[in-house]
C-alpha cells in the first residue's frame, strides 16, 4: 500500500538545520520535497519565547555570527533592512570573588587577587614546560586544560565553570571539540598584562555580534521559513513524526498521513530518531551518546538599567553563590525584547523574595535577565525550586538589588540542552551516522549529528545545506567532517563539488549518495 504523499527528499524539522536543507532545496528546485515540524512555528532549539507580561527569551544564549557567507546571504534575504539589525560589541565577564573579570579569563588574570595571581602563574609556568616535552595528545578535556593553562586556572576557573555548564566533570569529556571554542592564552602575554595591571582585549569568532531588532533570536528563523512555499511547509499534528520505517522509506505523522520518501534530512535528536525507527541495534548504539538538559531562566524588572549593569552582554558565574553558569542581559540586545516604557505592570515580588509596597499596576522602563541552569544525572537540580534559587542568586552576584522589582518571570526546560562531546562520542558517531547515512537517512544538526563543535546556528544551517547538496550533486560535507577547517576560516564557496587541500592533505567529496 502506497504512502499518502511521496517526496524525493524529506525534511524532519525547522530549526536552523532543517530550515538550511529546505533553503537549499528551494534554490536548486530540481527533487520534489517537503518540510515538517511537530511545533506551530520554526525555530526549534533557535526559537524565542514571549511571556505574558511581553519580556522575550530565546532558548539559551544565542547571537549571529558566521562562518559562511551563504548563510549571511540567506538572513540578509530574510531581514534585508538595516533597521532589521542591531550590531554589538561583546562586553563580557566572568565573576570571581566579587569582581567582575574580563572574558577570557585565562587571559586576563592581572585582575585577580595577588595569591590567585600567583596560583595562576604558576600553572600557566608549569604548563609551558610540560608542553615542551610532552610528545601525546591529551587524553582528555581535563588534561588539554591542564596542558595549556595548569592548575591555578584549572582550579579556579576552568573546572567548576565546565562543570556548571556541561554538568558533567572535565576527565569524561573529549579534547578533540575544542576548535576555537576556549581561549589557550598567550604565557608571555599573560605576563605582561600582570606586570602592567593590564587586561587583554576582546576574543574568539563572537567579539562582535548582530541581533535581530524585533521577536529574538526566533524571528530570524520565522523570518527564513516565511521565503519558504507555504505548500512544502506543515506544522503541528500534520509536521510530527510517530514513526519512521527505514526500510519502506515512509514516515507516518500523528494525523495518521505517511510520507514517503527518496532520501531523508533527519534534524531531530538522533536518539529520538532511532527509537522511532524501532531498530534496537541503533537504539543500544545510541545510549553512548550523551546529553545536558537546559533550564532558561528569565527576569524582568522595572526601572532603569542600573549603572553596574551597563552594556554587558553575557557573563559568566563559576563559583556557587549561583546555580547558573551563564546570565545574558537579555535588554541590551534590543529594545524590543522588553515592553514599552508605558506598559503597565504590576509587581510580583522584590528581588528578596518580599512582598511589594504596592501590587498596583504601573508603569516602566523595564529590563531584563536571562539565565542559564544545566542539569544531568551527574548534576543535580531542585526543579520545584528553581526560580527562587536563580533570583537569589541573582542577588548573591549583585546582579540585583534586594529591593528590584520584578514584574515577570519564565522558566522552561529543554531536556537536550548541550549535546556532551564525551570520550564515547566519536566512537559511536563514527558507527551511528554512517550506518543511518547507508539507510538513506543523512541526521544532521546539534543534535541530529551530536557535534557541539559544529552547534552554532551558522553551522547548523550549514549542514543542512551540504547534506542536500551530498545527496543531490555529491558535494562535500564540509561542516560535518571538516569542523577545525570551517571553524578556522570564512567560506566564501557557494558549494563546493570537487576535493579540496587542507593541512597540506587532499579532503576527498564524499561519494554520491
Amino acid at each position: 500500500m502506497g504512502a499518502d504523499i511521496n517526496v524525493d527528499v524529506l525534511v524532519i524539522g525547522m530549526g536552523p538545520t532543517g530550515l538550511g536543507a529546505a533553503k537549499r532545496l528551494n534554490q536548486i528546485n530540481g527533487p520534489s520535497w517537503l518540510i515538517i515540524d511537530s511545533a506551530e512555528k520554526a525555530g526549534g532549539l533557535a526559537g524565542t519565547d514571549v511571556t505574558d507580561e511581553g519580556f522575550l527569551y530565546d532558548v539559551g544564549g544565542h547571537v549571529i555570527f558566521s562562518h559562511y557567507k551563504y548563510f549571511d546571504d540567506c538572513l540578509d534575504e530574510a531581514l534585508p533592512k538595516d533597521d532589521d539589525w542591531f550590531t554589538h560589541e561583546r562586553v563580557s565577564y566572568v565573576r570571581y570573588k566579587g569582581l567582575w573579570v574580563p572574558y577570557p579569563f585565562q587571559n586576563n588574570i592581572s585582575m585577580l587577587p595577588k595569591d590567585d595571581q600567583v596560583k595562576c602563574m604558576d600553572g600557566l609556568v608549569d604548563a609551558a614546560l610540560t608542553a615542551r616535552v610532552a610528545n601525546t595528545k591529551p587524553k582528555d578535556f581535563d588534561e588539554w586544560m591542564m596542558r595549556m593553562m595548569g592548575e591555578g586556572i584549572c582550579d579556579i576557573f576552568m573546572r567548576p565553570y565546565n562543570f556548571k555548564v556541561w554538568a558533567v566533570p572535565t576527565t569524561k569529556m573529549q579534547a578533540a571539540w575544542l576548535g576555537e571554542r576556549v581561549a589557550a592564552p598567550d604565557v608571555k602575554s599573560v605576563m605582561k598584562n600582570v606586570i602592567l595591571n593590564k587586561t587583554a582585549g576582546n576574543w574568539g569568532p563572537n567579539a562582535t555580534f548582530r541581533f535581530p531588532a524585533r521577536d529574538g533570536t526566533g524571528g530570524i528563523w520565522t523570518a527564513v521559513a516565511d521565503t519558504i512555499p507555504k505548500e512544502k511547509k506543515r506544522f503541528n499534528k500534520q509536521g510530527e513524526v510517530t514513526k519512521v520505517d527505514a526500510e519502506a522509506k515512509t514516515v507516518t505523522l500523528a494525523d495518521g498521513t505517511t510520507i514517503g520518501y527518496g532520501k531523508l534530512v533527519n534534524t531531530m535528536a538522533v536518539d529520538h530518531l532511532v527509537e522511532k525507527m524501532g531498530n534496537q541495534e541503533l537504539v543500544k548504539l545510541s545510549k553512548g551518546l550523551f546529553y545536558s538538559s537546559t533550564h532558561v531562566i528569565g527576569v524582568g524588572i522595572r526601572g532603569e538599567r542600573p549603572e553596574r549593569i551597563g552594556d554587558k552582554c553575557w557573563l559568566y558565574f563559576p563559583e556557587d553563590n549561583c546555580n547558573f553558569y551563564r546570565a545574558t542581559i537579555f535588554s541590551n540586545y534590543s529594545p524590543y525584547n522588553q515592553p514599552q516604557k508605558d506598559a503597565k505592570l504590576p509587581t510580583l515580588q522584590n528581588a528578596d523574595g518580599s512582598k511589594p509596597k504596592s501590587t498596583e499596576a504601573q508603569e516602566g522602563p523595564y529590563w531584563s535577565i536571562m539565565l542559564e541552569v544545566s542539569q544531568s544525572s551527574m548534576k543535580p537540580v531542585d526543579e520545584e525550586h528553581i526560580l527562587r534559587d536563580s533570583i537569589q542568586g541573582l542577588v548573591n552576584t549583585e546582579l540585583l538589588k534586594p529591593e528590584d522589582e520584578i514584574v515577570s518571570t519564565y522558566h522552561r526546560k529543554f531536556d537536550h540542552g548541550y549535546p556532551t562531546p564525551s570520550l564515547e562520542r566519536e566512537g559511536v558517531l563514527k558507527e551511528l551516522l554512517p550506518k543511518l547515512q547507508d539507510m538513506g537517512i543523512y541526521s544532521r544538526g546539534r543534535f541530529g549529528s551530536w557535534r557541539y563543535e559544529v552547534g552554532n546556528q551558522d553551522h547548523s544551517f550549514m549542514l543542512g545545506v551540504e547534506a542536500v547538496d551530498a545527496i543531490v550533486q555529491g558535494g562535500v560535507e564540509l561542516t560535518l567532517n571538516y569542523p577545525d577547517f570551517v571553524n578556522t576560516r570564512k567560506n566564501t564557496e557557494r558549494r563546493l563539488t570537487q576535493d579540496f587541500t587542507y593541512g597540506g592533505k587532499t579532503m576527498p567529496v564524499r561519494p554520491k549518495a
